[in-house]
């Protein structure tokens, strides 16, 4: 046998026994199957109907007649639905909760816009500093994270009155910004902490001073954390109540969302034709707002979180 034949044998029987490799069919990692998480399970059955129990009595029965609201409060109705006591509710000439959606709007931007303006360098001079007394200063804005908001409405409608800003826009705008000012400071020293300091360098030899680089270079960084800012904040100021109820008062006859629907539908507590569409156009714009910025909110809490 020639060592031709010998190589072509050689080469034939390789090609064969790849191709019986490569034909064998390949075993498949076997899944483990996961366990349902019984805790979870449990917490969600609790959860659910806790919190979207009210949300359902609210939505249903925005769209029933005063009997059906009585007779089935859970049920729906659905031949006897109608849009009735929700057109009402929005062309009521006593009382109007789309009317007041304007002036809460207006609180909540300004709010907003104060709140990041002073909330954004105060915290890149705590987080970058390394003086032992500037960094005391987080505590003291930590402090204020504890406190209850109405806890200090009363002190601070003897500062507003010595200001002369009681039962005013400019005074609730105030109070509002500065409860919201801890939380805000105590996120965005959070996130500053850990953007790398290396790009403060690089912008202090290029020439750029403190204040430039903050706005120029590391607030672009913060957007994560300025709109979970700006989502917290303004679902806060759209519900609130006890703060625009007491700093602003009857006789100034500005009314926020809900302090409108205190003044308006407590005169119809026995009509519920009333009640339930109002509540729900009160709450309509927090909803729509939650749902389309909800991913923010868990983006702007979690980025960062990973970093060493």
């Amino acid at each position: 046998m020639s060592a031709e034949t010998i190589l072509v044998q050689a080469a034939t029987a390789e090609a064969v026994t790849t191709s019986a490799v490569a034909k064998k069919p390949s075993r498949r990692p076997r899944r483990t199957k996961e366990r349902p998480n019984v805790v979870r399970i449990v917490m969600l059955a609790l959860l659910v109907p806790l919190m979207g129990g009210p949300a359902y009595i609210l939505l249903v029965n925005a769209f029933k007649t005063q009997q059906d609201i009585q007779t089935q409060p859970f049920g729906i109705p659905f031949g006897r639905l109608t849009l009735e006591p929700l057109l009402a509710a929005i062309t009521s000439p006593e009382y109007n909760v789309v009317a007041s959606y304007g002036f809460t709007a207006s609180i909540v931007i300004v709010v907003d816009i104060i709140c990041i303006a002073l909330a954004g360098p105060a915290a890149y001079v705590i987080a970058r500093s390394t003086n032992r007394k500037t960094r005391l200063l987080m505590l003291y804005f930590l402090a204020g994270t504890f406190i209850p908001g109405a806890a200090m409405v009363i002190p601070a409608i003897y500062v507003l009155r010595t200001l002369g800003l009681v039962n005013s826009f400019a005074g609730l705008v105030l109070y509002d910004s500065a409860t919201t000012l801890p939380v805000s400071i105590f996120l965005m020293v959070g996130y500053i902490s850990t953007v790398p300091k290396d790009i403060d360098q690089a912008a202090s030899i290029d020439g750029a001073g403190r204040l430039r680089t903050f706005w120029t270079i590391i607030f672009p960084l913060l957007r994560p954390a300025v709109v979970t800012i700006l989502i917290l904040n303004s679902i806060g100021l759209w519900n609130d109540f006890v703060s625009p109820q007491i700093l602003l008062g009857p006789s100034s006859e500005q009314y926020t969302v809900t302090t409108a629907i205190y003044t308006g539908i407590s005169q119809y507590t026995t009509d519920l034709t009333k009640v339930f569409p109002n509540l729900l156009l009160a709450i309509a714009p927090v909803i729509v707002f939650f749902i389309y910025m909800q991913r923010h909110i868990i983006s702007g809490l979690t980025v960062g979180a990973t970093k060493g």
